[in-house]
């Protein structure tokens, strides 16, 4: 089976969508007509998408705060997970937290951190980050 010419018909019937849709059989769909209700995805295929997508939090991070190439790698972590959850608009509007985190001052950024609506929303995740925070001034 020439599996590059099935592929080339395969996206010419499906076609290709980046986003879900519903399919004429209503199913949910994505890429070239993978049935997300009944197939789902793989564990590899959730790794992967994982590593596409803490890749590009990085980079739309490292545009928006070119400081942060230079921070701790933990602190880099800590804001990407952020990112990660809420979106780099949403992680932009920690504005006195990353003014902290910029200045080095790691322990002031997570007491902000812990303030906010956010961290009463995901509970022990911030309190995890926080003290990823705090241990970074300990360095």
């Amino acid at each position: 089976m020439n599996t590059q010419r099935l592929a080339e018909e395969l996206l010419r019937d499906e076609g290709l969508r980046l986003k879900p849709y519903r399919c004429t059989a209503g199913r949910l769909t994505i890429g070239v007509g993978r049935n997300l209700d009944d197939r789902g995805i793989t564990e590899s295929e959730a790794y992967l998408l994982l590593d596409n997508d803490i890749k590009d939090c990085w980079g739309r991070l490292a545009a928006a705060l070119p400081w942060v190439l230079a921070a701790p790698e933990a602190v880099q972590e800590v804001l990407v997970n952020m990112c990660f959850n809420l979106g780099l608009a949403g992680l932009l509007g920690f504005r006195q937290a990353l003014a902290h985190v910029q200045a080095g001052r790691f322990a002031d950024a997570a007491s902000e951190m812990l303030r906010s609506k956010w961290a009463g929303q995901v509970g022990a995740r911030a309190e995890r980050l926080a003290e990823k925070l705090r241990a970074s001034s300990r360095v």
